[in-house]
């Protein structure tokens, strides 16, 4: 194998070893937050809005800034593009959406919105600010349903594979949509590996 080869090998590892650490942190956290609470799901535990998002993340994660009131000072929103180099502007303030957005200690930024009582989309771009900023690579889009499944965009979790097979050639790799759930799925279904 030639040096780059290895290069974009090794660095497609570090970022699926880093979607692993917050996908275990997440899944740890909502475990701790429905036996904290004695419920069966997150809706009976109360994780239905962005007050009880953002109590959740502050009690669960080290939090070292809270980006909510201001994006910009965590991500560039105009920096982010698809791997077939399209823009696709994600991490902003929009007054449609009302994601809370943090960056953790290790460095990683998260954007959390609720979608009411079956599932919170989870966006988050496992080395903040650095680049590439390329969806796919180190930045993803799941959810986090109501029975503490953390995984791609599907009717039921978990996803089939194929399922999830579809959503990465309907939106992760396809530049005909702003979409961008499916990269996460396609990582999940290959054993955490980029095969991509």
């Amino acid at each position: 194998m030639t040096v780059p080869a290895l290069m974009q090998n090794h660095q497609k590892k570090t970022y699926v070893t880093q979607l692993h650490k917050v996908y275990n942190q997440l899944s740890q956290a909502v475990v701790l937050y429905m036996t904290d609470r004695n419920a069966l799901n997150l809706k009976e535990a109360g994780l239905t809005n962005g007050d009880a998002i953002d109590a959740f993340m502050k009690k669960y994660f080290k939090i070292v800034q809270d980006c909510t009131a201001d994006i910009s000072e965590c991500a560039n929103s105009s920096e982010y593009k698809k791997m077939d180099g399209t823009s696709n502007p994600i991490f902003r303030k929009d007054s449609a959406y009302s994601f809370k957005y943090y960056i953790l200690a290790d460095g990683s930024l998260i954007g959390l919105l609720n979608y009411g009582d079956n599932k919170i989309q989870v966006n988050v771009d496992v080395n903040g600010k650095k680049g590439p900023n390329i969806i796919g690579r180190d930045t993803f889009a799941f959810n986090i349903y109501s029975n503490g499944i953390i995984d791609d965009e599907c009717s039921s979790p978990p996803c089939t594979e194929e399922e999830r097979e579809t959503m990465y050639n309907k939106n992760c790799i396809s530049s005909s949509t702003t979409g961008w759930f499916g990269c996460f799925g396609k990582i999940l279904n290959d054993n955490w590996e980029m095969t991509y």
